[in-house]
């Protein structure tokens, strides 16, 4: 008899990210059935801020609180509200994970104390991102793993203004400016950029992590000890 799929409920901030948690989930080791609900509104009062505010962090919790309602698991997949998953996490009785948390976690792991690099295309991630890798560094079995993060100037301008391709071309490039300048792995902070790993030059064999398989994976395992 078929495993029956486990619920995640997801939060996201952009409707084109919901196909890539759906492709991420599809190549899971278990089925899963993901709800999707976007807020795109949370973001856009996020960047006119200039960073997270106590009343969209509020806001933002209690979304991810109705989420978790009719879920084995949510998933919040924006690193700019990502610390509103933190304060909600402490009383919820299902998992409540960051994409960008599992990201973190696995670049450091695979950059195994080398340098790893990275990227945003949002101004208000730099902050959070800082210090969710900072934090997955402390975590880690290598505390001297150096972490740059950059901000790819104009990318978001290009996405918000329809151009898929420029902008996965322009963190392509930043991507590739990275590895030639001595990362040992790059990540794309925001689920947005995922599909700009599939533009690098890989005849050198690199990659870029994302946030929708690292999540999806981090996903998995938590439900696995369940």
């Amino acid at each position: 008899m078929p495993a029956t799929p486990a619920r995640i409920a997801c939060l996201h901030t952009a409707h084109s990210n919901i196909s890539l948690f759906e492709r991420a989930a599809a190549a899971a080791g278990r089925p899963l059935a993901l709800r999707h609900e976007v807020r795109a509104d949370l973001l856009e009062r996020a960047e006119h801020a200039g960073a997270m505010t106590p009343d969209l962090a509020a806001e933002t919790e209690l979304a991810l609180r109705a989420l978790a309602g009719d879920a084995d698991a949510v998933l919040l997949n924006c690193s700019t509200l990502g610390p509103a998953a933190d304060a909600f996490a402490a009383s919820s009785t299902v998992p409540v994970l960051r994409a960008d948390a599992a990201l973190a976690q696995r670049a450091v792991a695979q950059g195994e104390g080398g340098t790893v690099v990275v990227l945003c295309t949002v101004q208000t991630t730099l902050v959070p991102t800082t210090r969710t890798f900072a934090d997955a560094v402390a975590a880690s079995a290598w505390p001297d793993t150096s972490v740059d993060v950059r901000l790819i100037d104009g990318a978001w301008a290009r996405f918000k203004a329809g151009d898929l391709p420029g902008y996965l071309a322009s963190i392509a490039e930043a991507a590739d400016q990275a590895y030639d300048s001595g990362a040992h792995i790059v990540a794309f902070a925001q689920a947005s950029m995922a599909d700009a790993a599939t533009r690098l030059h890989n005849g050198r064999g690199r990659i870029a992590l994302d946030s929708p398989t690292a999540a999806i994976e981090a996903l998995v395992a938590a439900l696995a000890v369940r």
